[in-house]
């Protein structure tokens, strides 16, 4: 039996990159502090179809490297979950984690940044991934899954950057008890993004707070 001329094209087909730029009106510290923790930029990946959650499990000092986090991803109705690990951080210049454990046969995220002046910062981010075969394969759709990624990474990007530019100096630290309290929140408030439940924890903060005060 002849062996096929090209035994490898299979598994290069299942290849794909997609790739956004956009420029912020931040200074690159504060740009690359908000990315620094994944679930800040996955809140804003919400729009048309393309939900994106994250929840951080072991974290390192500084969200640096061997931080570990779990994605649950909704592309067009189709639920993925995967656990990504850190595996470089170099503060205000870049970020990549990769796939540790889920469906991709590879999936990685490279968020790159670049001072362009004092109060502007380019960011990149890349997705990397190699779509599986057999049952998931077949259900996913390879171009349709590629080009709700492309939508949700640029939405996502449009509103960081309106977001940071809008609000300037935002806190970002929280603990990880923290954040999971936020997320049962997140859950009782039917799935609203994660900035929606702070403004309405803040609001009944407020409102607490006026009523001590008379």
């Amino acid at each position: 039996m002849s062996k096929p001329l090209n035994p490898d094209l299979q598994e290069l087909e299942s290849l794909t990159v997609v790739s956004k730029s956009i420029d912020i009106k931040v200074p690159v510290d504060s740009v690359f502090t908000y990315f620094a923790r994944p679930e800040h930029v996955s809140d804003q990946m919400s729009d048309k179809g393309v939900g994106m959650t994250v929840i951080p499990m072991d974290i390192k000092e500084g969200m640096g490297v061997g931080t570990t986090f779990r994605i649950i991803g909704d592309f067009g109705g189709k639920r993925l979950e995967w656990d990504c690990e850190t595996t470089e951080f170099i503060r205000e210049e870049l970020i990549t984690a990769k796939q540790i454990e889920g469906p991709f046969k590879r999936w990685e995220i490279r968020n790159e940044f670049k001072a362009l002046g004092e109060n502007l910062t380019q960011v990149t981010m890349t997705v990397d991934y190699e779509m599986p075969f057999g049952p998931l394969g077949t259900i996913m759709d390879k171009a349709k899954f590629a080009k709700s990624a492309e939508k949700g990474m640029e939405t996502a990007l449009f509103k960081v950057r309106g977001l940071l530019e809008g609000n300037g100096s935002i806190p970002v630290y929280i603990t990880l008890d923290a954040y999971q309290k936020l997320l049962a929140e997140k859950k009782k408030m039917n799935d609203v993004p994660v900035s929606t439940v702070l403004t309405a924890i803040l609001e009944k903060y407020n409102e607490v707070e006026a009523k001590i005060s008379n």
